[in-house]
C-alpha cells in the first residue's frame, strides 16, 4: 500500500533477469541488464558511456548477446581491439537517434510516410523502419533487417528498444 504523498514506485521493465529503471540512465540500466552485456562491453571499449548518460533524451536500439552472437565469427573480438575503435563507435552511434521516440510515434510516422520512416543516428547515418505484420523493422544502410523485440523502456533520458540484431552502418 502506498501512502498519501508518497510518489508512485517508478515503472520497471524486465530485461533479462534484471529491471530497467526509468529513473536511471539508459547507461546505468544497460550495465546492469545480463542480456546486454556484450552491448556494455562495446560500449566501453569505444568510450561512449558519456553519450549514454548525458540528458539526452536519446532513442537506444539495444541489440541483445544474441544479436552481438549472430554477427560472423570473430567480429566482435575484431571490433574490440582498440585499433577498430572508430569502427566500433561509428556502429555504436548508429543505434542511437536524438529525441525519446515511443513505438506509437514509429507507427505513425510509418504511416504517414506511406509506409516508412526515416530516422538519422546521431552519427548521421539513415536508419529505415516500417512495419511488417504488425512487428517494428528496422533497417540499416547495408539492408539488414533488425525487430525490435521489446519497446518503450523509459530512461530517465530517453527511451530504449531491445533490438534482435546488429544494426551496420557502411564503413569504409
Amino acid at each position: 500500500m502506498i501512502a498519501v504523498g508518497t510518489p508512485a514506485p517508478m515503472p520497471t521493465a524486465d530485461i533479462g533477469s534484471t529491471n530497467m529503471q526509468a529513473n536511471k540512465k539508459i547507461a546505468e540500466n544497460v550495465a546492469a541488464a545480463p542480456n546486454l552485456s556484450a552491448l556494455f562491453a562495446a560500449v566501453q571499449a569505444a568510450g561512449l558511456i558519456d553519450t549514454l548518460i548525458n540528458p539526452g533524451p536519446l532513442t537506444l536500439f539495444a541489440p541483445t548477446n544474441a544479436a552481438f552472437a549472430r554477427l560472423p565469427p570473430g567480429t566482435v573480438e575484431m571490433l574490440l581491439k582498440p585499433e577498430n575503435k572508430a569502427a566500433l563507435v561509428r556502429i555504436l552511434r548508429y543505434h542511437i537517434v536524438a529525441g525519446a521516440i515511443t513505438t506509437e510515434q514509429i507507427r505513425e510516422r510509418v504511416k504517414a510516410g506511406g509506409g516508412k520512416a526515416r530516422y538519422t543516428s546521431i552519427d548521421g547515418e539513415p536508419l529505415v523502419i516500417q512495419i511488417i505484420h504488425d512487428a517494428i523493422s528496422i533497417t540499416d544502410a547495408n539492408g539488414n533487417k533488425s525487430y525490435i523485440e521489446t519497446a518503450n523502456l523509459r530512461q530517465a533520458n530517453g527511451v530504449v528498444h531491445i533490438v534482435g540484431g546488429v544494426l551496420l552502418p557502411k564503413l569504409d
